[in-house]
């Protein structure tokens, strides 16, 4: 009955990606040479699933939320998850790297001054220029010959392209969204964090990258006549080859954009991807991440703090890292008084848009 689910929500790894049929004919990316794998997941995503990623194997999604991760995995779309801080948008991504094999997840947070090229790439115009200007010959200015005379016996002046293709490598990195369009086998998994938080622009921004897969580099593409295939580093900190510029994907990356609700996205963007909203997290859920964290008895030693965390007036927001907290610090605090434990816990776990008094 669910033998097309690729991501299961079990925690468990295993090849199911290798199962995954070939994308839809408008989705289908011919990017490569294929490079090799990334790094598998690390600690960042330890830190998210708790113990050994227990969380991932304590929790078990809802139909809903299986459903409409397998269709982002088949269809090759952007998954945009909305939901209150604290529902597990972020852990999402971690989840599905984990449990698919796909490898260290890369994480592109989003603020108000984030641009595109952000994402993409970086490039050190000023410290190249800097570096250049220590290597060229001193008194004599950009583009001139040398005096008659002035050259070292059999050796010929460098030719301005290649002085100015020289070492363009060192100067560019790929972000996290350039990194994730890398020609791989398997898709890299990408957490685009708190788009909401982003200036007007960059949603739209998005929309050629997310629909072609593929981006240029300007600065090497002026340069790919002389220089077709120039090395630079991607996010992970690996040297990768560029072929004529351009860096187009092979398997198109598993996307997770998270928002939290304070804004909305322009309707070309929500076309582009498979919406899955998480609802607050419930009792289970939440004795699922107290296990996670603290191990198998913790959400029974610990039920009155969970009881009430729940306890909350409507449209009151808690996030489940102010439970997490409380949680950790009343585990230390066992010799205090039952009444100093319940303070120390409601403090803790004080409504985010309510004012402490």
């Amino acid at each position: 009955m669910n033998e097309w689910l690729i991501y299961r929500g079990t925690g468990q790894p295993h090849d199911g990606v290798d199962r995954l049929p070939d994308p839809p004919p408008w989705r289908r990316f011919d990017g490569g040479p294929p490079i090799p794998p990334p790094a598998p997941v690390d600690e960042v995503s330890a830190r998210r699933l708790g113990r050994s990623r227990a969380f991932a194997e304590h929790y078990r999604p809802t139909p809903a939320e299986l459903e409409l991760v397998n269709a982002a995995l088949y269809l090759r779309r952007p998954l945009l998850v909305t939901g209150e801080p604290g529902s597990g948008k972020s852990t999402l991504a971690h989840a599905v790297a984990h449990e698919l094999g796909l490898g260290r997840v890369l994480r592109w947070p989003i603020v108000s001054r984030t641009q595109l090229t952000d994402g993409l790439y970086r490039y050190d115009a000023l410290g190249r220029l800097q570096d250049l200007q220590i290597t060229r010959p001193r008194g004599r200015p950009e583009g001139t010959e040398s005096p008659a005379g002035s050259r070292r016996p059999g050796r010929q002046p460098p030719d301005e392209t290649d002085l100015l293709a020289q070492g363009i490598g060192r100067y560019l990195r790929l972000g996290p969204l350039g990194t994730a369009l890398l020609p791989t086998e398997r898709p890299r998994v990408l957490l685009v964090d708190e788009l909401d938080k982003s200036d007007i622009d960059l949603p739209n921004d998005l929309l050629g990258v997310l629909e072609e897969g593929e981006f240029g580099i300007p600065e090497l593409e002026r340069i790919a006549e002389h220089h077709p295939s120039v090395r630079v580093r991607d996010h992970d900190g690996r040297s990768v080859e560029v072929d004529e510029g351009r860096i187009r994907c092979r398997a198109f990356p598993f996307i997770v954009l998270t928002s939290n609700g304070e804004r909305d996205f322009p309707v070309p963007l929500l076309r582009r991807c498979v919406h899955l909203h998480l609802e607050p997290p419930d009792e289970d859920r939440l004795a699922a991440m107290v296990r996670a964290h603290f191990g198998e008895d913790a959400a029974e030693q610990h039920a009155d703090v969970i009881a009430r965390f729940l306890e909350r007036r409507p449209g009151e927001q808690r996030a489940a890292d102010q439970l997490l907290n409380a949680v950790y610090l009343t585990r230390h605090a066992q010799d205090e008084e039952p009444g100093t434990r319940a303070h120390l816990a409601e403090q803790l776990m004080r409504p985010l848009n309510r004012p402490p008094r």
